[in-house]
Protein backbone atom coordinates (compact mmCIF):
# COMPACT_ATOMS: atom_id res chain seq x y z
CA UNK A 1 0.00 0.00 0.00
CA UNK A 2 1.59 3.27 -1.06
CA UNK A 3 1.97 6.43 0.98
CA UNK A 4 -0.93 8.24 -0.74
CA UNK A 5 -3.38 5.42 0.04
CA UNK A 6 -2.27 5.25 3.68
CA UNK A 7 -2.65 9.02 4.03
CA UNK A 8 -6.13 8.90 2.47
CA UNK A 9 -7.26 6.09 4.78
CA UNK A 10 -5.96 7.92 7.85
CA UNK A 11 -7.72 11.09 6.72
CA UNK A 12 -11.02 9.25 6.30
CA UNK A 13 -10.62 7.76 9.78
CA UNK A 14 -10.05 11.25 11.21
CA UNK A 15 -13.25 12.48 9.56
CA UNK A 16 -15.18 9.42 10.78
CA UNK A 17 -14.15 9.91 14.42
CA UNK A 18 -14.67 13.69 14.15
CA UNK A 19 -18.36 13.16 13.42
CA UNK A 20 -20.32 13.85 16.59
CA UNK A 21 -24.01 13.83 17.42
CA UNK A 22 -25.73 17.15 17.92
CA UNK A 23 -26.98 17.56 21.49
CA UNK A 24 -30.25 19.09 20.28
CA UNK A 25 -31.48 16.64 17.64
CA UNK A 26 -29.00 13.78 17.53
CA UNK A 27 -27.99 14.79 13.99
CA UNK A 28 -24.45 13.73 13.10
CA UNK A 29 -22.15 16.64 12.30
CA UNK A 30 -18.52 17.13 11.34
CA UNK A 31 -16.49 18.85 14.08
CA UNK A 32 -12.82 18.55 13.14
CA UNK A 33 -11.66 21.33 15.46
CA UNK A 34 -11.37 20.71 19.22
CA UNK A 35 -13.82 23.04 20.95
CA UNK A 36 -11.06 24.03 23.38
CA UNK A 37 -9.08 25.54 20.49
CA UNK A 38 -12.09 27.44 19.17
CA UNK A 39 -12.90 28.86 22.60
CA UNK A 40 -9.29 29.98 22.95
CA UNK A 41 -9.48 31.66 19.56
CA UNK A 42 -12.78 33.33 20.48
CA UNK A 43 -11.19 35.01 23.52
CA UNK A 44 -8.71 36.76 21.25
CA UNK A 45 -11.12 37.60 18.46
CA UNK A 46 -13.83 38.85 20.82
CA UNK A 47 -11.41 41.25 22.52
CA UNK A 48 -10.16 42.45 19.13
CA UNK A 49 -13.71 43.05 17.96
CA UNK A 50 -14.65 45.07 21.05
CA UNK A 51 -11.54 47.25 20.65
CA UNK A 52 -12.49 48.03 17.06
CA UNK A 53 -16.15 48.85 17.68
CA UNK A 54 -18.01 51.27 19.94
CA UNK A 55 -19.52 49.44 22.89
CA UNK A 56 -22.09 51.04 25.16
CA UNK A 57 -21.05 51.72 28.78
CA UNK A 58 -22.15 49.35 31.54
CA UNK A 59 -24.57 51.89 33.05
CA UNK A 60 -26.53 52.27 29.78
CA UNK A 61 -30.06 50.86 30.18
CA UNK A 62 -29.68 48.87 26.96
CA UNK A 63 -26.59 47.11 28.31
CA UNK A 64 -28.34 46.43 31.61
CA UNK A 65 -31.27 44.90 29.73
CA UNK A 66 -29.06 42.71 27.50
CA UNK A 67 -27.03 41.47 30.47
CA UNK A 68 -30.12 40.73 32.55
CA UNK A 69 -31.69 38.69 29.77
CA UNK A 70 -28.33 37.11 28.91
CA UNK A 71 -27.74 35.97 32.48
CA UNK A 72 -31.19 34.39 32.62
CA UNK A 73 -30.47 32.50 29.38
CA UNK A 74 -27.07 31.49 30.82
CA UNK A 75 -28.78 30.09 33.94
CA UNK A 76 -31.19 28.16 31.71
CA UNK A 77 -28.28 26.73 29.71
CA UNK A 78 -26.55 25.56 32.88
CA UNK A 79 -29.76 24.00 34.20
CA UNK A 80 -30.51 22.21 30.92
CA UNK A 81 -26.99 20.83 30.62
CA UNK A 82 -27.04 19.70 34.25
CA UNK A 83 -30.28 17.83 33.58
CA UNK A 84 -28.63 16.08 30.63
CA UNK A 85 -25.49 15.28 32.62
CA UNK A 86 -23.45 17.47 30.28
CA UNK A 87 -22.28 20.27 32.59
CA UNK A 88 -18.68 19.37 31.74
CA UNK A 89 -19.19 20.82 28.24
CA UNK A 90 -19.62 24.28 29.76
CA UNK A 91 -16.54 24.27 31.99
CA UNK A 92 -14.56 26.52 29.62
CA UNK A 93 -17.39 29.01 29.08
CA UNK A 94 -16.63 32.57 30.18
CA UNK A 95 -19.92 34.33 29.52
CA UNK A 96 -19.84 37.94 28.42
CA UNK A 97 -22.60 40.18 27.02
CA UNK A 98 -21.87 43.48 25.25
CA UNK A 99 -23.88 45.93 23.17
CA UNK A 100 -22.28 47.55 20.11
CA UNK A 101 -23.63 50.89 18.93
CA UNK A 102 -24.23 50.22 15.23
CA UNK A 103 -27.41 50.35 13.18
CA UNK A 104 -27.19 46.67 12.26
CA UNK A 105 -30.13 44.33 12.84
CA UNK A 106 -28.04 41.46 14.16
CA UNK A 107 -26.50 39.63 17.13
CA UNK A 108 -24.06 36.74 17.47
CA UNK A 109 -22.37 34.41 19.95
CA UNK A 110 -18.84 33.00 19.75
CA UNK A 111 -17.78 29.74 21.44
CA UNK A 112 -17.43 30.12 25.18
CA UNK A 113 -20.45 32.42 25.57
CA UNK A 114 -19.04 35.62 24.02
CA UNK A 115 -22.14 37.55 22.90
CA UNK A 116 -22.64 40.81 21.01
CA UNK A 117 -25.97 42.51 20.41
CA UNK A 118 -26.13 45.48 18.02
CA UNK A 119 -28.27 48.47 18.95
CA UNK A 120 -29.94 48.22 15.53
CA UNK A 121 -31.87 45.12 16.56
CA UNK A 122 -33.24 46.52 19.83
CA UNK A 123 -36.16 48.44 18.24
CA UNK A 124 -37.25 45.11 16.75
CA UNK A 125 -36.87 43.05 19.91
CA UNK A 126 -38.88 45.76 21.75
CA UNK A 127 -38.79 44.07 25.16
CA UNK A 128 -37.05 41.42 27.25
CA UNK A 129 -38.98 38.56 25.66
CA UNK A 130 -38.06 39.65 22.15
CA UNK A 131 -34.45 39.97 23.22
CA UNK A 132 -34.60 36.48 24.73
CA UNK A 133 -35.68 35.11 21.34
CA UNK A 134 -32.59 36.58 19.68
CA UNK A 135 -30.10 35.72 22.41
CA UNK A 136 -31.49 32.22 22.90
CA UNK A 137 -31.20 31.56 19.17
CA UNK A 138 -27.64 32.87 18.81
CA UNK A 139 -26.39 31.16 21.98
CA UNK A 140 -27.94 27.92 20.73
CA UNK A 141 -25.87 28.12 17.55
CA UNK A 142 -22.72 28.22 19.70
CA UNK A 143 -23.89 25.47 22.06
CA UNK A 144 -24.78 23.22 19.13
CA UNK A 145 -21.28 23.80 17.67
CA UNK A 146 -22.66 25.00 14.36
CA UNK A 147 -19.71 27.34 13.91
CA UNK A 148 -17.32 24.43 14.41
CA UNK A 149 -19.26 22.45 11.83
CA UNK A 150 -19.20 25.26 9.27
CA UNK A 151 -15.54 26.07 9.89
CA UNK A 152 -14.56 22.38 9.64
CA UNK A 153 -16.28 22.11 6.27
CA UNK A 154 -14.70 25.33 5.02
CA UNK A 155 -11.20 24.38 6.18
CA UNK A 156 -11.48 21.02 4.44
CA UNK A 157 -12.58 22.74 1.24
CA UNK A 158 -9.94 25.48 1.32
CA UNK A 159 -6.95 23.99 3.14
CA UNK A 160 -7.40 20.23 2.95
CA UNK A 161 -5.82 18.04 5.65
CA UNK A 162 -4.78 20.69 8.15
CA UNK A 163 -5.28 21.44 11.84
CA UNK A 164 -6.46 24.76 13.24
CA UNK A 165 -2.98 25.45 14.67
CA UNK A 166 -1.36 24.75 11.29
CA UNK A 167 -3.92 26.91 9.52
CA UNK A 168 -3.30 29.81 11.91
CA UNK A 169 0.44 29.43 11.40
CA UNK A 170 0.42 29.03 7.61
CA UNK A 171 -2.65 31.06 6.62
CA UNK A 172 -3.43 33.30 9.60
CA UNK A 173 -5.62 35.91 7.92
CA UNK A 174 -7.61 33.38 5.87
CA UNK A 175 -8.19 31.30 9.01
CA UNK A 176 -9.31 34.34 11.02
CA UNK A 177 -11.72 35.28 8.22
CA UNK A 178 -13.17 31.77 8.27
CA UNK A 179 -13.63 31.94 12.04
CA UNK A 180 -15.39 35.31 11.91
CA UNK A 181 -17.58 34.17 9.02
CA UNK A 182 -18.46 30.94 10.83
CA UNK A 183 -19.91 32.93 13.73
CA UNK A 184 -21.56 35.70 11.71
CA UNK A 185 -19.13 38.43 12.76
CA UNK A 186 -18.59 41.36 10.41
CA UNK A 187 -18.71 41.43 6.63
CA UNK A 188 -17.93 37.73 6.28
CA UNK A 189 -21.39 36.69 7.44
CA UNK A 190 -22.63 35.58 4.03
CA UNK A 191 -19.58 33.41 3.27
CA UNK A 192 -20.62 30.47 5.42
CA UNK A 193 -24.37 30.06 5.50
CA UNK A 194 -26.20 28.15 8.19
CA UNK A 195 -27.98 25.09 6.82
CA UNK A 196 -31.69 24.53 7.33
CA UNK A 197 -30.88 21.80 9.86
CA UNK A 198 -28.68 24.17 11.85
CA UNK A 199 -31.31 26.90 11.82
CA UNK A 200 -34.02 24.49 12.93
CA UNK A 201 -31.80 23.25 15.76
CA UNK A 202 -31.04 26.80 16.95
CA UNK A 203 -34.72 27.78 16.75
CA UNK A 204 -35.84 24.77 18.78
CA UNK A 205 -33.14 25.01 21.41
CA UNK A 206 -33.60 28.78 21.59
CA UNK A 207 -37.30 28.33 22.38
CA UNK A 208 -36.47 25.86 25.14
CA UNK A 209 -33.84 28.16 26.66
CA UNK A 210 -36.07 31.25 26.65
CA UNK A 211 -38.92 29.20 28.14
CA UNK A 212 -36.67 27.88 30.92
CA UNK A 213 -35.47 31.45 31.53
CA UNK A 214 -39.06 32.55 32.21
CA UNK A 215 -40.03 34.05 28.84
CA UNK A 216 -43.15 32.94 26.98
CA UNK A 217 -41.92 31.07 23.86
CA UNK A 218 -44.98 32.33 21.95
CA UNK A 219 -43.18 35.69 21.76
CA UNK A 220 -40.86 34.14 19.17
CA UNK A 221 -43.72 34.19 16.65
CA UNK A 222 -44.28 37.91 17.24
CA UNK A 223 -40.56 38.70 17.04
CA UNK A 224 -39.96 36.89 13.74
CA UNK A 225 -43.08 38.51 12.32
CA UNK A 226 -41.58 41.91 13.16
CA UNK A 227 -38.30 40.82 11.60
CA UNK A 228 -40.10 39.87 8.42
CA UNK A 229 -41.58 43.36 8.27
CA UNK A 230 -38.04 44.79 8.42
CA UNK A 231 -37.02 43.00 5.22
CA UNK A 232 -37.79 45.24 2.26
CA UNK A 233 -35.25 45.16 -0.56
CA UNK A 234 -32.38 43.98 1.64
CA UNK A 235 -33.05 41.69 4.60
CA UNK A 236 -31.42 42.41 7.96
CA UNK A 237 -28.08 40.65 8.55
CA UNK A 238 -29.64 38.18 10.96
CA UNK A 239 -32.08 37.09 8.23
CA UNK A 240 -29.68 36.97 5.29
CA UNK A 241 -28.74 33.32 5.81
CA UNK A 242 -31.96 32.14 7.44
CA UNK A 243 -35.04 30.27 6.17
CA UNK A 244 -37.97 32.17 4.70
CA UNK A 245 -40.17 33.93 7.24
CA UNK A 246 -43.19 31.74 6.50
CA UNK A 247 -41.16 28.54 6.88
CA UNK A 248 -39.58 29.65 10.14
CA UNK A 249 -42.85 30.75 11.74
CA UNK A 250 -44.58 27.53 10.65
CA UNK A 251 -41.85 25.40 12.25
CA UNK A 252 -41.86 27.52 15.40
CA UNK A 253 -45.62 27.08 15.78
CA UNK A 254 -45.21 23.32 15.40
CA UNK A 255 -42.55 23.22 18.12
CA UNK A 256 -44.33 25.54 20.58
CA UNK A 257 -46.20 22.74 22.47
CA UNK A 258 -42.85 21.08 23.25
CA UNK A 259 -41.20 24.37 24.26
CA UNK A 260 -44.09 25.25 26.57
CA UNK A 261 -43.30 22.17 28.65
CA UNK A 262 -40.19 24.05 29.78
CA UNK A 263 -41.95 27.38 30.39
CA UNK A 264 -41.37 28.60 33.93
CA UNK A 265 -42.83 32.12 34.25
CA UNK A 266 -41.46 34.33 37.00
Amino acid sequence: MNHIKITSILFLLVIFFACTKNVVTGRKQLNLIPEKELIGMSLTEYDNFLKQHKTLPQYDNRVIQVRNVGNKIKAAVEKLYAQKGMSNELKMYQWEFNVVEENIVNAWCMPGGKVVVYTGILPVTQDDAGLAVVMGHEISHALAKHGNERMSQAMLAQFGQITLAMALSQKPQETRNLFLAAYGVGAGLSLLKYSRNQEAEADKMGLILMAMAGYNPEEAIHFWSRMAAQGGQKPPEILSTHPSDETRIKLLREFLPEAKKYYQPD
